[in-house]
Order: structure tokens, then C-alpha cells, then sequence
């Protein structure tokens, strides 16, 4: 399994992600360059240009997704690239749209203010001049003329002209010449010899007035004071220069006064107070070209906190107050709120990424084998549950390693045992004139509890011994070799009793001997039902005692029959008592010896086998070899139980008189 990408981003990572077809454009890449940038200038180095161009746009929108993708492979990366575009890029786009939008808006309040407060005093300028037009008698001029310093306090610097049947000037060194003919009437701001005035002219059949105020600095600042800067200029400025630039007039205010308003822009409060650059266009008349207008610029240059201290200036109610507080109030609470929710999602994206992260260090250390490795356990969410249980599966695979290879010892040991158990059942089966002997053995588990052996005694005598040990596996399989063991002992001593004479072999005497070896040597626990014999064959008689086991089976003539039981099991009682009984064979006889694990298997419905239908089958194949026999009944008793495994030990012995 190939070691996961790492997501720090290096040359060599990006280098060793590339395929042999990146490599391959990228040698192509630096051919085109040197072609391009160092051949000739022909249509040759022209193409190669292009072509540099092309592939190497193609190879960067490639690298920058390798990079991309490398960069994202961990889970914290992919995280904070989600929280980047769900929160944190719509957050900066609100900013920048909420701080563009207070910037237009405190620009256009500042714009305004100054325009509105102008707008007023050209209204004054433009009624003025138009009392002076419909009612220009001379009484009423006179009268005028007296109140003419009130309007100058309010105008400074206004200067007026009435040209008809009553001429009139003020002051009397007023600068305004006579206006051309073709002028009708205008109010707002004049653009005269490059100056910016404030103005009107009222044309009536007896006579024509003029009224214009010099802009000047100080004036400007008094539209809205401590608003800013103010300035005009050409709405298109004339790069060939012929056309003159706007300017103010030289202001009349005592430079030393300091309650005189200054046009010029605040000083920031804090560092957020940042400069407000906002232009309008105001439409002017050109003095020297009668009718016509232009657009001019008005641009102000101010500050958030003098726009909002000039509107907060008047204090209508004392909920007013509170505007401003609320308004800042509820912007940190914003703040503080967006903070907590960045902690708060730092945090469970730690959290998260953490568990994962120890998740993907532990999958790594199981991956080498290494279940020793625990996660450590934080909190109490799903997450902590995941990595308890991660722990809780990597502690059970350890322990089920430690009984796997406890197992695979156990298997190798029962290995040897299955091995040396074989070596203790007979290697070949005895040859006799009147007889056919064969037996089998399938053992449920590796190693079985059930037990048959073949003897030979002399030439005329063989014994037959078929057994079966109490429970199953090793400690039955023990116990087998204790009964085998035991028996060929008690053989061998009774054999070598007989001296040169031939030797009688007491059926009954081998069992109880038997008996009280198991008893002395083996566990209360611990016991085997067993069937010893000697079959003769000169007389034809087989000599047997059956110590608690299964009566075996007789066939003759297509009956069948059981033969005798003449004790109880070997093992269990010290005092048992056995006898022996004698069976004479005729031809075609047919004598079966087998264990529980025969006749008690069970079907699917829990039925058994039975002795039964062990005798029928018999019946139905009695002129079969005994080895086609056990063949058959093993094939019934399977297809009884129709399942694989064995449910006992099945051990058979048959013995054919020819």
C-alpha cells in the first residue's frame, strides 16, 4: 500500500506528482521558450511564441491543480478552504460591500450639504436679482441700496449691476462689466475669466440685473463648516491647456481669526477616520459665451466622523443621542459576534481535524502491524466514541492475535498428535483363509476419541479390540492411547504366560485388568466403553467381552442380530466384573463392530441415525467387500446428517466369514 500524499507543498512534492506526460510538455515548454525568445525573428519564432504561451497557460492551470489538490488533502486544510467560501469570503465581500456603500453614502451626504447650502444662497442671489428686475424704480433702488450692507454681511464680497432707465453699482468699484445682449436669464454658478462665481441674470424689457459672488475658500467652507475640503474643477479638463482652470477667489478673512471656517479636510480621529474622496457635477454658465452650460466638478475630500458630527451637530430630541451609540453598539456586538464564531468554528475544526488526524495515525500504525497504538480520548461526542471504539478494536485485535497464535501452536501441536495418533491405529490389516477384516476411523476433530486394533496372536489366532473414550479432542485422544497402550501390554504379558505352549488368551481377564489400570491411572472423570476379542480361525470362533460398548451387528442369512454386552464401561469402577462370550462363524457371516458416532448422528430435525437403519443398510449390501461396506455406510450417515462437518467420532470394523 503506497504512502498517502503529504499536504505540504514543496518543489519536490510537485515534482514527484508530475507524470511522464507533464515532464514530456514541460521539456516541450522550455524548447519553445528558446526558440521564441533566442532565434531569429521569423514566422518560425513567431509560432513558437504562441505556442510557449498556449502550453505554458495549459501546464500552470495544471500545476495549480496538483497544488490545489495536494494542499486539500487533509481534512483540516479541506475544512478551512469550506469555511473560507461559506463564511469567510461572503463575511469580506459584505465588509467590502457595507464599506463601499458607507463610503458612497457619507460621500454623497458631504456633497450634498455642501450643494444644498450653495443652492440656498444662489436662491437668495437669484431673488435678489429679480426684485431688482420687475421693481427696479429708482425710490426702490434707493431703498435697496440702503439695505445692500445687510446682504453683504450675508453675502460677502457680492457685487451688483443694474443696467436700463436707473443705473446702479454697488460697490462702486465693482468689476462687472456690462454682460453681452444676447444674455437671458440665468441663476447658479458663473465660470468668468476662469473665476468661479455665484450669480444670476434677470433680463426684463426696462432693465437688466446682474448680482454675482466671488467664490473664495472661505466661502466654500462656509457652506458646511468643518465638512472638508471643496473644490471645482472642469468636468473634462482640456489637455491641449486652452482652456483656463478654475480658481477661487483670494479669500478677505483675517487668516488669524480662528473661528473663520477653513476649507481644508479634518484630522483623523483614529485610524479608522480615513479620507472620503466623492465628486458631483453642478451645471455653470460661461460669462463669455451667453446660453451656454457645462458641467463642473465638485469634488470634497472628507472625513466619516466630521460628515456625522455635521449631521448629528443639532440635537432635535434626546433619542438622538442615542443613534450614534446604538449604531456603535450594535457594530461591535456584530464583531464580537463574528469572533465567537470564528473561535467557536477554529475550535470544533480542531476538534474534528484532531480526531481525524489520530484516526488516521492509528488506521497507519494498524497498517504496520502495530496494535499497541491507542487514540487519546477527548470530550464526550461522537468523535471521542469513535476513537473509544477504535482503541476497543485495536485491544481486541491484539488479544484475538495473541489467541491466533496461541491457536496456530495448539494447531501445530494437534498436528503432531493427529500424526502420532496415526502411527498408533494398525499399519496393515492382518491376512487370514476364513476372514476378511477391515476397519476405518474419521475423527469430528483433528484427533479422535475412538479406538480399533488388529493383533496378531499366532498363526491361528488374531484379536480385535474396538473402543470408544468418553468426550472428544486431545484429553479422549490421551486417553486412547492409555487404552492401546494398556492393552498391548496385558497382551504381550499374557502371551509370553503361555511360554512355548500356546497361550490362552482370557477375554474377560484382559478387560478387568484393563479396567483397573484405566481406574488407577486416569482421572474419575475419564472412562471408554471398550470390545475386546480372538477370533480362532481353525475352530471359526471368535472369544469376546463387551465392556459397556454398542452390541455389534451379526448378518447371517439376511437377519440380523446383536451379540452380547458383558460388563460395563472400563474406567469407571474398580470392582466391575466382566465375562465373556463365545460366537461360532459361518460362511457368509457378516460381523459389524462401530461407535455412538454411527448410529447417533442427527439430521436436521434432530433424528438419529439409529441402529436401525444401520441394520437395513447392512441388509442391502451384505454381498459387498467389507471395504465397499464402510464406504456405503459413511455415504448413508453423511447424506442423513447432509452436513460437513462430523458430529462425532465414526469408527466401524467389519469382519466377513468367506
Amino acid at each position: 500500500m503506497p504512502a498517502p500524499p503529504s499536504s505540504e507543498i514543496t518543489f519536490g512534492a510537485i515534482w514527484r506528482g508530475f507524470t511522464r506526460v507533464d515532464k514530456v510538455l514541460l521539456a516541450v515548454l522550455v524548447v519553445l521558450f528558446a526558440i521564441g525568445f533566442f532565434g531569429a525573428a521569423s514566422l518560425s519564432g513567431l509560432a513558437a511564441r504562441l505556442g510557449f504561451y498556449l502550453l505554458g497557460l495549459w501546464m500552470l492551470i495544471r500545476i495549480l491543480r496538483k497544488i490545489v489538490k495536494q494542499a486539500i488533502w487533509s481534512l483540516r486544510n479541506r475544512l478551512l478552504v469550506a469555511y473560507g467560501f461559506i463564511a469567510v469570503l461572503p463575511l469580506l465581500l459584505i465588509l467590502m460591500l457595507a464599506g463601499l456603500a458607507l463610503y458612497a453614502i457619507l460621500g454623497q451626504m458631504a456633497v450634498y450639504m455642501v450643494l444644498s447650502e450653495f443652492e440656498r444662497r444662489t436662491a437668495i442671489i437669484v431673488a435678489t436679482a429679480r426684485h431688482l428686475a420687475e421693481d427696479g424704480t429708482p425710490e426702490r433702488i434707493r431703498a435697496f441700496a440702503q439695505s445692500v450692507p445687510v446682504l453683504s454681511g450675508r453675502l460677502p464680497g457680492v457685487e451688483i449691476r443694474v443696467d436700463g432707465e436707473s443705473a446702479y453699482h454697488y460697490p462702486d468699484d465693482s468689476k462687472i462689466g456690462p454682460p453681452a445682449h444676447n444674455w437671458g436669464d440665468a441663476g447658479g454658478l458663473f465660470v468668468k475669466d476662469g473665476l468661479l462665481y455665484a450669480g444670476a441674470h434677470i433680463v426684463r424689457p426696462a432693465r437688466r440685473v446682474t448680482v454675482l459672488l466671488p467664490l473664495s475658500s472661505t466661502f466654500l467652507a462656509s457652506l458646511a463648516p468643518n465638512i472638508g475640503e471643496v473644490l471645482f474643477t472642469h468636468f473634462d479638463e482640456d489637455p491641449s491647456g486652452k482652456r483656463p482652470r478654475l480658481r477661487l477667489h483670494r479669500s478677505t478673512a483675517d487668516p488669524s481669526d480662528l473661528e473663520t471656517p477653513r476649507n481644508r479636510i479634518p484630522d483623523p480621529e483614529h485610524a479608522l477616520d480615513i479620507e472620503i474622496l466623492w465628486a458631483t457635477a453642478t451645471p455653470a454658465f460661461l460669462w463669455e459665451q451667453p446660453g451656454k452650460v457645462e458641467n463642473e466638478l465638485v469634488r470634497i475630500r472628507t472625513r466619516p466622523f466630521a460628515v456625522l458630527r455635521t449631521i448629528f451637530a443639532n440635537k432635535v430630541d434626546v433619542w438622538q443621542d442615542l443613534i450614534p451609540a446604538t449604531a456603535i453598539l450594535l457594530l461591535g456586538l456584530f464583531f464580537l459576534t463574528e469572533i465567537a464564531s470564528i473561535v467557536i468554528g477554529v475550535s470544533i475544526t480542531r476538534t474534528i481535524t484532531g480526531a481525524v488526524h489520530g484516526l488516521y495515525e492509528g488506521t497507519e500504525r494498524v497498517r504496520i502491524a502495530d496494535f499497541s497504538h491507542r487514540i487519546a480520548v477527548k470530550g464526550n461526542d461522537q468523535l471521542a466514541s469513535l476513537a473509544d471504539s477504535f482503541n476497543s478494536m485495536t485491544a481486541n485485535i491484539e488479544r484475538l492475535l495473541v489467541v491466533a497464535k496461541e491457536n496456530e501452536r495448539l494447531q501445530a501441536e494437534l498436528e503432531i498428535a493427529k500424526e502420532v495418533q496415526a502411527q498408533l491405529y494398525p499399519r496393515k490389516v492382518p491376512e487370514l483363509r476364513t476372514v476378511r477384516l477391515t476397519a476405518m476411523c474419521n475423527p469430528a476433530r483433528m484427533v479422535s476419541g475412538d479406538y480399533y486394533d488388529f493383533q496378531t496372536l499366532d498363526e491361528r489366532r488374531v484379536a480385535l479390540a474396538i473402543g470408544d473414550v468418553a468426550g472428544k479432542g486431545i484429553s479422549a485422544a490421551l486417553l486412547m492411547a492409555t487404552v492401546q497402550s494398556a492393552l498391548r501390554t496385558e497382551l504381550r504379558n499374557q502371551l509370553k504366560a503361555g511360554c512355548d505352549c500356546e497361550a490362552v488368551i482370557s477375554c474377560s481377564q484382559l478387560v478387568s485388568h484393563l479396567n483397573q489400570h484405566l481406574y488407577a491411572h486416569t482421572s474419575p472423570e475419564k472412562y471408554a466403553t471398550f470390545c475386546f476379542g480372538v477370533y480362532d480361525e481353525v475352530e471359526s470362533v471368535l472369544t469376546y467381552t463387551n465392556a459397556g460398548h454398542l452390541p455389534p451387528i451379526l448378518m447371517r442369512n439376511g437377519q440380523n442380530s446383536s451379540l452380547d454386552v458383558n460388563g460395563t464401561v472400563v474406567g469407571a469402577f474398580p470392582f466391575s466384573r466382566y465375562q465373556e462370550s463365545s460366537l461360532r462363524l459361518e460362511s457368509g457371516d457378516l460381523l459389524l463392530f462401530y461407535t455412538d458416532g454411527i448410529t447417533e448422528a442427527e439430521n436436521a430435525y434432530g433424528e438419529q441415525f439409529g441402529e436401525e437403519r444401520l441394520c437395513e443398510l447392512l441388509q442391502r449390501h451384505t454381498e459387498h467387500s467389507p471395504d465397499e461396506i464402510l464406504k456405503l455406510i459413511i455415504a448413508g450417515v453423511s447424506e442423513w446428517t447432509n452436513s460437513p462437518d462430523l458430529q462425532d467420532d465414526m469408527t466401524l470394523l467389519v469382519l466377513q466369514r468367506i
